[in-house]
């Protein structure tokens, strides 16, 4: 049986949920981060030497960065995974780069809007550092914005793992949790409703931010 360890409200952890429900695999998920502990003890740094949320464990196999649990997930079930992850080396290539712009540069970019908003009390809640984060994944999502201005429904053209990956954080840019004066988007509204309706996003991605 293949584990995946990580608390279910991880956006990163969401990730890998929503892949595996989009490839229809089945899975044991094993609470790991934050108030379940786990994540420093010798087991899981063995595992996982960072610490960090998810790892997959199949087999002997251990997989961890969210990012390329999704290129496992697919890569095991052959072929282009239904699509997911197009086996067309350009097509591939332009899956990967949204998947390593979301860590590079959308991430550190809208990390502070979740934070603050969600995880930080309201009394210590530092509002300069909310309008500073609006405003650097502002210019991250409008680029997004003008990308589906041209009519396309999805990132690459057909849904695939980029909008797994891209759509875990559209979900703190849009959620009315984290909502500091954010600009509108329509071009980029229309895509996150499109990404609202698949099953995988319902079931892990659509539950209140905490």
């Amino acid at each position: 049986m293949l584990i995946v360890h990580g608390r279910a409200n991880s956006a990163n952890v969401m990730k890998v949920l929503w892949c595996l429900e989009e490839l229809g695999t089945p899975y044991e998920r094993r609470d790991a981060g934050m108030e379940h502990g786990v994540v420093d003890t010798p087991g899981y740094r063995a595992m996982n030497p960072n610490g960090r949320i998810p790892t997959i464990e199949e087999d002997g196999a251990i997989i961890w960065e969210s990012n390329s649990c999704m290129r496992y997930l697919c890569l095991r079930a052959g072929g282009d995974a239904g699509g997911l992850y197009p086996a067309a080396p350009a097509r591939r290539a332009g899956v990967d780069r949204w998947m390593d712009w979301q860590l590079s540069t959308l991430s550190p970019a809208e990390r502070n809007l979740f934070w603050q908003m969600v995880r930080t009390p309201d009394a210590t809640r530092d509002m300069g550092l909310v309008h500073a984060a609006v405003k650097s994944s502002a210019e991250c999502w409008a680029i997004l914005d003008r990308l589906f201005a041209d009519g396309r429904p999805f990132l690459e053209g057909d849904f695939t793992i980029a909008d797994i990956a891209l759509g875990c954080f559209a979900r703190r840019w849009f959620g009315a949790e984290v909502q500091a004066g954010q600009p509108a988007f329509p071009a980029l509204a229309a895509w996150y409703a499109r990404i609202g309706e698949r099953p995988g996003f319902v079931k892990f991605v659509a539950p209140k931010l905490f």
